[in-house]
């Protein structure tokens, strides 16, 4: 009796410490409850209070940006405008030579080319200046060419480019281009270097030889067609780049123009290229050039050009360009009423890597139909001409090309000579100066 008593105690006092126990940990369970709602509560709050701080300050920064565009805009259109935002972009080239030739100066001076510049340099006699670029035996500075660059606004863009030359200053080109327009369209209008041919519209700092294919000089002078005018072209949309354009100039260029009574210069051109592998492209152009003389007389340059390129590395290229004009000039000449004058260059260059390149180009007049009686005794056939080169650029912004030449399409002193020309030049570019196209 005394051993169940004693069993039922114990098992009593066992039932009560296990009840006592569950409660305690019933009780510690309700205060961990009550604390952790208690953290999510403040986590909550703490979340809304960081949403609320981010609203607020993307609100002000809004309110910032517009604030800004609003006083930007109310500067822009008020009187006080200012053209700090839209300072333009200028480069200063040089480019000078050091030059060998087996002509003196004076005589290589009043050089002639049989039918196409008499030895007063024009077919005009008003003496126009006809060497602006390595004129001496010796040392040139050819000319500091400024070039600037600056956009107007969202329609218009503007250039402009001055040459100063040793005793000359002259605004090579300067024209707007507009930016805006629709379906391929662009319009320049100024003073502008004409999109006729392969290289008219180059400058001389950019061409692959230092000297003008002798059809350009002959046809042209060294500026080539330059002119006040407008310009309209149109690049097709398609994924095969074609580009169409026509010109209005004024027309003074007296070598195969020249009646400025008005303007009297018209030219329309057609360009196309095409990728035909992944590194050999092709680019051609036809051109025409309708004006009148001095004597107002009609006359017609037309161009063919064409240029293949082959790139063979990441750096290396031989580009082979070739170009063919001709032109048909009215005379009041009673034996060749209408001259008809063609030649051609061809020139192939080879672009090692970065810093090397070499190359070479022969010219040729093809077509003389003209009144060669002033060089009665001369041998005036097989006017051509052979001019190698290499050039080494430690950097894209200077050069250094040695350039040599056998020239035979001069009549100098009423003698047919052949001149031989070498020279070094040496060109740089300082500022930005905007790429120039292959």
């Amino acid at each position: 009796m005394i051993k169940k008593i004693t069993f039922l105690s114990l098992f009593a006092t066992v039932s009560l410490m296990a009840d006592s126990e569950l409660d305690a940990l019933k009780a510690q369970l309700q205060e961990q409850q009550k604390t952790t709602q208690q953290l999510l509560n403040k986590v909550t709050k703490l979340e809304k209070k960081q949403q609320q701080a981010e609203a607020l300050q993307a609100k002000k920064a809004k309110e910032q940006e517009d604030a800004s565009l609003d006083a930007a805009f109310a500067k822009d259109t008020s009187s006080s405008f200012s053209q700090m935002s839209y300072l333009p972009d200028i480069a200063l080239i040089l480019n000078m030579s050091a030059v060998g030739r087996n002509v003196k100066n004076s005589d290589y001076e009043n050089f002639a080319i049989p039918g196409f510049i008499n030895d007063d340099q024009t077919l005009d006699g008003n003496n126009d200046p006809e060497l602006p670029f390595n004129k001496d035996r010796g040392f040139n500075l050819n000319y500091a060419e400024v070039a600037m660059h600056s956009m107007v606004d969202p329609y218009f863009e503007a250039f402009a480019i001055f040459h100063l030359r040793p005793d000359t200053f002259e605004i090579g080109e300067a024209y707007v281009v507009t930016t805006s327009l629709p379906t391929g369209l662009r319009i320049k209008a100024g003073k502008f270097k004409s999109a006729f041919g392969r290289i008219n519209e180059k400058h001389q700092h950019s061409w692959n030889f230092d000297e003008q294919p002798i059809i350009y000089k002959a046809l042209f002078g060294p500026d080539s067609i330059s002119d006040p005018g407008i310009q309209l072209q149109w690049v097709a949309p398609t994924d095969t780049y074609i580009m169409a354009g026509i010109e209005g100039m004024q027309g003074s260029n007296t070598r195969s123009f020249g009646d400025i009574e008005e303007n009297n210069l018209y030219i329309s051109y057609l360009k196309s290229s095409l990728d035909l592998t992944d590194n050999l492209s092709v680019l051609g152009g036809v051109s025409w050039a309708h004006g009148k003389t001095t004597e107002k007389k009609s006359s017609d340059v037309y161009g063919v050009d064409l240029t293949f390129r082959n790139q063979l590395g990441s750096y290396s290229a031989l580009t082979w360009q070739s170009e063919y004009l001709q032109r048909n000039k009215d005379t009041n000449d009673t034996i060749v009423k209408t001259q008809k004058q063609g030649g051609l260059y061809s020139e192939l260059v080879y672009q090692y890597n970065n810093n090397y390149s070499a190359g070479v180009r022969y010219e040729k007049i093809t077509k003389n139909d003209t009144d060669l009686s002033a060089y009665s005794g001369i041998d005036t056939s097989n006017l051509d001409k052979y001019t190698a080169m290499v050039q080494y650029k430690p950097f894209p912004f200077s050069r250094l090309r040695l350039e040599y030449s056998h020239d035979r399409t001069k009549v100098i002193a009423g003698q047919r000579k052949d001149v031989d020309t070498a020279m070094l030049t040496l060109n740089i570019a300082a500022g930005a100066h905007g790429a120039h196209a292959y």
